[in-house]
């Protein structure tokens, strides 16, 4: 999952909203350096990434971009998944309610800029402002999106394949997401309860 799915299945929790998006920029032992909600966000994004990443129907999905793009595949689904998410009628009635999710979404995030990794700050400053959570709605979007996948890849040069599979298949991977989406939410929902009843410190 990325941006968009990870703020949402952080449920409103401000704290668990912050670990759930810094995730990835946090390595090792200085996971335990923040504070004990946020760490459970850090732990919850990882349960919903191992989820995801495991789960039968992503697995059916990454197929259309495997040829194109292997081991990064998984990258290009997650990107997908968040699309299909920003138009998930229960998730999001309309464009309205999706603009006002990610607005909301950014003060959240704004009011623990204190807390946050420096890189995650400094690539925070343009997802606001471009509002990228809101643009993963519409195609372009998505293709500036698998863009930038691109670019921050070591071993990729072009995003083109990735829009001509995604165009090509795209009734496919709406019903994989379709598919997969009831159990991440019913997962990460779970996750994060369990997470948040457990008052000790837990390791990774």
């Amino acid at each position: 999952m990325n941006y968009l799915a990870h703020a949402y299945l952080s449920f409103g929790n401000d704290e668990i909203l912050l670990g759930n998006m810094i995730s990835d920029f946090v390595k090792g032992k200085k996971q335990f350096l923040y504070p004990p909600v946020v760490h459970k966000g850090i732990l919850l994004h990882r349960a919903i990434d191992d989820f995801t990443d495991t789960h039968p129907v992503t697995q059916k999905a990454k197929s259309v971009f495997k040829t194109a793009y292997r081991l990064y595949s998984g990258a290009f689904i997650d990107v997908v998944y968040d699309h299909f998410l920003a138009i998930e009628q229960t998730a999001f009635a309309d464009e309205g309610a999706l603009f006002d999710f990610s607005q909301t979404t950014y003060k959240q995030l704004e009011k623990q800029m204190a807390v946050m990794p420096s890189a995650f700050e400094r690539m925070f400053f343009y997802m606001q402002s471009q509002n990228w959570l809101y643009g993963y709605r519409t195609l372009p979007g998505i293709y500036q999106s698998f863009g930038g996948l691109v670019r921050r890849a070591a071993y990729l040069q072009d995003s083109t394949p990735a829009i001509r599979i995604f165009d090509q298949h795209y009734s496919f991977l709406q019903s994989c997401f379709n598919e997969f989406w009831e159990d991440i939410r019913f997962f990460a929902f779970n996750k994060m309860n369990l997470l948040l009843s457990d008052n000790r410190t837990l390791p990774e």
